[in-house]
C-alpha cells in the first residue's frame, strides 16, 4: 500500500526528525513527558516522543496521496491535529503517568484516522499494519524452528533483493506436504536437512526451492514415491511463479477458478491463445478443473511439461497443469455443438490421465495455429524443384510440431545422367545432409528438435550408403546424426536372402516405374 517507497506507518520509537513539542498538544504543566514510556515489541523500553506520532501519521497521508502530499498545508495542519487526539487520548488514560505499548499507540493512530473520516488513509494504515504483523510471525516462526532443530543453521535468504532470514518452518511445511499420502516410510527430514545443507547467506529464494527439488530427486532411487514428492515441491515453485505469492495444494480448489478466465484472457492478449476461447462460458469451465490432479504427476512428467509445454510469455510460465489439459480440451471442443460440455468430457479423460494427445496437439490446441497433426508423410520429386520444395515444406511443417516422414526413392542415384547439364549426379546422399540441417534449424516450435525419416527402397542404387548415414565414422559431409533413416524391405528381398541369391539395384532414373508398381 505504499507509495513512491513511502510506508504507513513509521517507526514510533526512533530518533525524532519531525520538529514537534509537547506544548502544541495542551499537556497540563504538572504532567511532563517523561514520566511516559513506550514498550517496544522486543520488550525494551524508551522515552515517550509525540514527534514519532506526527511521523507515523504523515507517512500513512503520504502512502495515499503520495508525495507531493508533503507539501500540502492541508495535510499538515490534518497530521497536526491528529497527532493531538492521539496524544491527548493516551495521557488521558494514563494522568500520572505509565508505560504505553508501541500496538496500543498504534490502535490509537488507527482510531483517530477513522474518527476524522480518513477513511482511505486509515485502510492503507491497516493493511500495512497486518502486513509488518504477518512478516514478524514468518520471522518469529523461522526463530522458533531454528531454535527446536539446533542441527540446521541460520541463513539469510535474497527475496526480490530484500535480505531477511529463512522462513524454515514455512520451507518445512512445503516439504511435508509434498510427502503427505504417500506412506510412512516417506519422510520429509533427509530432504529437510539436504535442502539448508547446501544454502549460503545470500542465496536467492528460487535457489532454496530448486536445492529442494535436488535433494529429493537424489531419493528417488531409494523409493520412486519420492518421485511425487519432487514434484509436488516443483508444482509449488510452478505456483509461485505464475500466481506471484506461494500458495499451498490445499487452497488450489478455490484459486483455479480466480486464476483460470485470466490466464484464457492474458494468453489471447499475448496473441497465444484463440480468441474464440472467450465464447465459452469461463465459469463453468473453471469449476470444473481438479486441483487434485495436480498431485498425480511424477517428476520427469511435471518437469517435462514445464520444459516444454506450459505457455509462456518471454519465458515466464503463465499456464498451470489443470489449466493446460482444459486449454488443450476447449480446443477440441471448440468446433462442437456443446463446447462446454464436450470441453469438460475431454479434460476428464485428458487430467486422469486415461488418455493423452500427441504432442502437437498438446503444443498447439486453442492456439492462434492449431495444428494438431502428428506426422506428414510426403513423395520427394526427381528434380530440384520438388527436393527443394519438399525441404521447404519440411521447415514449415516442423515450424509447427509435425513429425515428417520424406520418401527419397525417386530421386536419381549417385552418377546417373543429368540431361539439363549433361553432368551426374551425386545422388541421394548430399540431400539428406541438408535435410538433417534444416530439422536442427528449423526446430518444433522452439520446444523440440525436429523429426525427420528418410525412406529408400532396398532397390535402389544408393542403399548402401544410405544404410551408413547413422555411422559415427567415415566422411561427417556424408553423415545425418540428427535425423532417423528407414529402409523399406519387401518380401522378395527377404526370399532371396533365405535362398541365398542375387539382388539387383537399381537407380530411378532408369525404372521410373517401379516404385510405384512394386512394393
Amino acid at each position: 500500500m505504499s507509495h513512491g517507497g513511502v510506508s504507513p506507518v513509521g517507526n514510533l520509537t526512533q530518533t525524532p526528525s519531525a520538529n514537534y513539542v509537547a506544548g502544541g498538544v495542551g499537556l497540563a504543566q504538572t504532567t511532563q513527558l517523561s514520566d511516559y514510556k513506550i514498550i517496544r515489541r522486543n520488550g525494551s523500553v524508551v522515552a515517550f516522543e509525540p514527534s514519532k506520532i506526527a511521523i507515523a501519521v504523515t507517512k500513512a497521508f503520504l502512502a495515499v496521496n503520495g508525495g507531493q502530499g508533503a507539501a500540502s498545508a492541508r495535510i499538515r495542519e490534518q497530521v497536526e491535529q491528529l497527532t493531538q487526539n492521539v496524544v491527548r487520548a493516551l495521557l488521558r488514560s494514563r494522568p500520572n503517568g505509565g508505560t504505553f505499548h508501541i500496538e496500543d499507540i498504534q490502535d490509537q493512530v488507527e482510531l483517530a484516522l477513522m474518527r476524522s473520516g480518513e477513511h482511505n488513509v486509515a485502510r492503507a494504515y491497516v493493511l500495512y499494519r497486518e502486513k509488518r504483523n504477518q512478516e514478524r510471525a514468518a520471522q518469529q516462526s523461522a526463530a522458533q524452528e531454528q531454535a527446536t532443530d539446533p542441527s540446521l543453521p541460520s541463513v539469510q535468504v535474497n527475496d526480490n533483493g530484500v535480505s531477511k532470514p529463512l522462513n524454515v518452518a514455512a520451507l518445512r511445511s512445503v516439504i511435508e506436504a509434498a510427502c503427505e499420502g504417500l506412506g510412512n516410510h516417506i519422510d520429509a527430514s533427509p530432504i529437510m536437512t539436504e535442502t539448508i545443507k547446501n544454502l549460503y547467506d545470500g542465496v536467492p529464494m528460487a535457489q532454496v526451492y530448486d536445492s529442494a527439488i535436488l535433494a529429493s530427486r537424489t531419493l528417488i532411487e531409494k523409493d520412486p514415491a519420492y518421485s511425487q514428492v519432487t514434484a509436488r515441491i516443483l508444482m509449488h515453485v510452478i505456483r509461485k511463479e505464475i500466481l506471484g505469492r506461494e500458495v499451498l495444494q490445499g487452497d488450489m480448489q478455490s484459486e483455479y477458478p480466480n486464476y483460470f478466465p485470466q490466464f484464457i484472457r492474458k494468453g489471447i492478449e499475448a496473441e497465444l491463445l484463440d480468441p474464440r476461447l472467450l465464447e465459452f462460458d469461463l465459469s463453468k469451465i473453471s469449476a470444473a478443473l481438479n486441483a487434485d490432479r495436480d498431485l498425480q504427476f511424477n517428476y520427469l512428467g511435471l518437469q517435462t511439461l514445464y520444459d516444454r509445454y506450459f505457455l509462456h510469455i518471454e519465458d515466464h510460465r503463465i499456464e498451470m497443469p489443470q489449466a493446460f489439459f482444459m486449454r488443450v480440451a476447449m480446443g477440441l471442443a471448440l468446433n462442437e455443438p456443446e463446447r462446454e460440455r464436450r470441453a469438460i468430457e475431454f479434460y476428464e479423460v485428458l487430467s486422469t490421465f486415461d488418455f493423452m494427445s500427441s504432442t502437437p496437439t498438446l503444443f498447439n490446441s486453442a492456439t492462434l495455429r492449431s495444428q494438431l497433426s502428428s506426422c506428414y508423410l510426403t513423395t520427394v520429386d526427381d528434380d530440384l524443384d520438388g527436393i527443394y520444395e519438399a525441404l521447404k515444406e519440411n521447415a514449415l511443417l516442423s515450424k509447427f510440431a509435425g513429425g515428417l516422414g520424406n520418401d527419397w526413392t525417386n530421386v536419381r542415384a549417385l552418377g546417373s545422367h543429368i540431361k539439363g547439364t549433361n553432368g551426374k549426379s551425386q545422388g541421394v546422399v548430399p540431400f539428406l545432409k541438408v535435410v538433417n540441417d534444416t530439422a536442427v534449424a528449423v526446430n518444433q516450435g522452439g520446444k523440440r528438435k525436429g523429426a525427420v525419416c528418410a525412406y529408400l527402397e532396398t532397390w535402389h542404387l544408393d542403399i548402401e550408403e544410405f544404410l551408413e548415414l547413422r555411422k559415427n565414422t567415415g566422411d561427417d559431409r556424408r553423415r545425418t546424426h540428427d535425423m532417423n533413416t528407414s529402409n523399406w524391405i519387401p518380401d522378395l528381398f527377404m526370399k532371396r536372402v533365405m535362398e541365398n541369391g542375387e539382388w539387383t539395384l537399381f537407380s530411378p532414373s532408369s525404372t521410373p516405374d517401379l516404385h510405384d508398381k512394386y512394393g
